[in-house]
């Protein structure tokens, strides 16, 4: 997760596919369409818990209104092909808060990405709650914290954190008061279950630069 979020128009979509490893070669293929919504980098996340589950999350110059884009054929005709039978709720927003909790530098291991989307009723209380969680999240192996507000309903966001395996994933769902205000109304409704998966790849469409 680099610069290339902060001025992005991002789309998170989370799905059940019979080969998830089929996802990333797919979008590879079909770069002329994602070049067609304004995408320039795609990141594909494979579930650690539920097998067939994956993440993609595309990086989109705004170029256009958010609902023309995810109206999109690309969109669809992407589904079918991965073979996707219930259309996803795609998540559209952008960056209102990042955290880098360790120096840049080359991945040990397949990043940890743990994905929460919910409706909070306040995201300024929610980002001082993030600010007073940065030790915390340090010490709980967290590397990266990225909020994304979404642009219909501002009170509705995404939390993607980064961490550096699997186990502090998870025991930072089960201990954090900052976890505790997304898990009683994540998977509720339109709301996916957490998410928590590996980077499978990072697509730099049409070359974009990293």
């Amino acid at each position: 997760m680099t610069h290339w979020l902060d001025h992005s128009l991002v789309l998170a979509s989370d799905y059940r596919v019979p080969n998830p490893q089929n996802v990333s070669p797919l979008l590879e293929r079909r770069q002329e369409g994602l070049i067609e919504l304004g995408a320039h980098h795609a990141l594909v996340y494979t579930s650690a818990t539920e097998p067939g589950r994956v993440l993609v999350v595309l990086a989109i110059h705004a170029r256009e209104p958010v609902l023309d884009v995810m109206r999109s054929h690309v969109f669809f005709d992407w589904f079918d092909a991965v073979g996707v039978e219930d259309i996803p709720a795609v998540f559209a927003g952008e960056l209102v808060e990042r955290l880098d909790l360790v120096d840049d530098g080359p991945p040990a291991a397949p990043e940890v990405m743990t994905s929460l989307i919910a409706p909070v009723q306040d995201v300024q209380r929610l980002l001082r709650l993030v600010h007073d969680s940065t030790e915390p999240l340090r010490a709980a192996g967290v590397q990266k914290l990225l909020l994304f507000s979404a642009f219909d309903n501002p009170l509705e966001v995404m939390l993607l954190l980064q961490t550096d395996n699997e186990i502090h994933a998870r025991g930072w769902l089960h201990d954090s008061d900052l976890a505790h205000e997304w898990l009683d109304r994540a998977g509720i409704g339109a709301y996916p279950p957490v998410f928590v998966g590996k980077l499978q790849e990072v697509i730099r469409v049409g070359d974009a630069e990293a």
